[in-house]
């Protein structure tokens, strides 16, 4: 189970350094190897190969009329793998789609990530809270 928030400046290549917290259950659970793919709300998600292949046969499966949402999803896949330092390389197409440059967010997400520029999600958080609490979560309580 991935969770927590972890901040982390890409280098100059759009290599991206994974938090020791992270890197082992990682090269455990999938040897390193890693998928990126584009979401709709603008970061990355960022998956173990064995959890986005689970995810990729049911996208696949999607009936014409979600081909668009496929498209997002599928087509924007990139396999990747941890180096030896324990970096992973977003490709530039990837970068660009949700904006990232320098300072990125690291969220865990339970069986994923999500990699999100750092002044993006503090918008998209803002926005959350703005908006008030979703009716679905009406009963939600700690």
């Amino acid at each position: 189970m991935f969770q927590g928030a972890s901040a982390i400046n890409l280098d100059a290549k759009g290599r991206m350094s994974i938090p020791a917290k992270h890197r082992d259950a990682l090269a455990v659970q999938c040897e390193g190897r890693l998928t990126l793919t584009k979401h709709p709300h603008g970061c990355l998600l960022f998956f173990p190969r064995p959890v986005w292949e689970s995810h990729r046969e049911k996208i696949a499966a999607w009936p014409m009329s979600a081909r668009a949402w496929q498209r997002i999803f599928l087509g924007n896949a990139c396999d990747v793998e941890m180096d030896s330092a324990g970096r992973i390389l977003i490709s530039p197409e990837l970068r660009a789609a949700v904006g990232l440059a320098k300072d990125v967010m690291l969220l865990g997400m339970g069986t994923h990530f999500e990699i999100w520029d750092a002044v993006r999600l503090n918008d998209n958080e803002q926005q959350a809270v703005a908006g008030g609490m979703p009716d679905v979560l009406s009963n939600f309580s700690f």
